[in-house]
């Protein structure tokens, strides 16, 4: 298995979907106008859309709050600043917060009309956090 999948199975409580196909996925990232990181793939894959730990993820689902490609449309379009290989993984709620991934997987976070900072190099690490 993979290190993302590996430290997902680890969590206690995690709440997943069924993950989707490889098609799916290719829509949503051409949607974008962009590729997800591979470990972003492997998750989508594996679950499709997760929570853990009071975190919601996004991922591909009906759910338009909780969708990849409808939550980083609506956060680019409050933050133009943000560079166009980065999506969305978590909107925190708090002070409109929201952590980013770019294509090649590190971890960012940024607030309305400030630029992103870098958090961690992975996906999986962001979660073990």
């Amino acid at each position: 298995m993979s290190e993302i999948i590996d430290v997902f199975e680890e969590m206690k409580r995690l709440l997943h979907g069924n993950g989707v196909s490889d098609e799916e996925i290719l829509a949503a990232e051409t949607e974008l106008g962009l590729s997800f990181s591979d470990e972003y793939r492997e998750y989508l894959k594996h679950y499709g859309i997760a929570a853990y730990r009071g975190h919601e993820l996004t991922g591909i689902t009906k759910s338009p709050r909780l969708n990849v490609v409808a939550v980083t449309k609506a956060e680019k379009e409050k933050n133009p600043d943000i560079p166009g290989n980065y999506y969305v993984i978590e909107c925190t709620n708090i002070e409109e917060v929201v952590v980013w991934q770019s294509s090649e997987g590190k971890i960012y976070c940024s607030s309305p009309n400030l630029p992103a900072e870098e958090l961690c190099e992975s996906l999986s690490q962001y979660i073990s956090k």
